[in-house]
């Protein structure tokens, strides 16, 4: 079953961050509190929207975390799928793929035309499932990002 996330979920969701940023091998970068994960998800202007996969039995199986993006080519928003995780155990039991079909699902209903993620070049069984589901990299585009010292460096007054 594929549900909304609620506040209540927050704890559950913080721990499988956690899970995650250890699986892929940076769990010392997975510095967010519950206290920031609750205000993204649930304060007076969310940042970002949550889904979570439970069993059949209703343990939470896995979640999704995503927010909105913009395309200036396509002039519409997309989903921008920041994690997705599913607890080991639980893998290849089409939880991962219900919470993507969940997000398509939102994105064909509000007439989103992309739903993006970016995954570790690493990670061979992640990659195998999403080129299963039709998606395809993105070849000849890097990303790039700023953080810590060189953030704060380039966006200091009079930089």
């Amino acid at each position: 079953m594929i549900r909304t996330a609620t506040a209540a979920d927050v704890p559950v969701i913080h721990a499988m961050i956690r899970e995650l940023a250890a699986y892929e091998k940076a769990p010392d970068e997975a510095r967010a509190t519950e206290a920031q994960l609750g205000e993204a998800l649930f304060g007076e202007r969310p940042a970002a929207y949550a889904h979570i996969v439970e069993t059949d039995d209703g343990a939470v199986a896995g979640f999704a975390l995503w927010f909105l993006n913009f395309s200036t080519w396509r002039g519409v928003h997309g989903i921008y799928l920041e994690d997705l995780y599913v607890r080991p155990e639980l893998r290849g039991g089409g939880h991962g793929k219900a919470l993507l079909t969940e997000l398509a699902r939102i994105c064909v209903e509000r007439g989103y035309e992309r739903l993006e993620w970016s995954v570790l070049d690493w990670n061979e069984p992640s990659i195998a499932f999403y080129r299963a589901l039709g998606a395809r990299p993105q070849d000849g585009w890097t990303v790039f990002r700023l953080t810590d010292g060189e953030l704060a460096a380039l966006g200091a007054p009079g930089a």
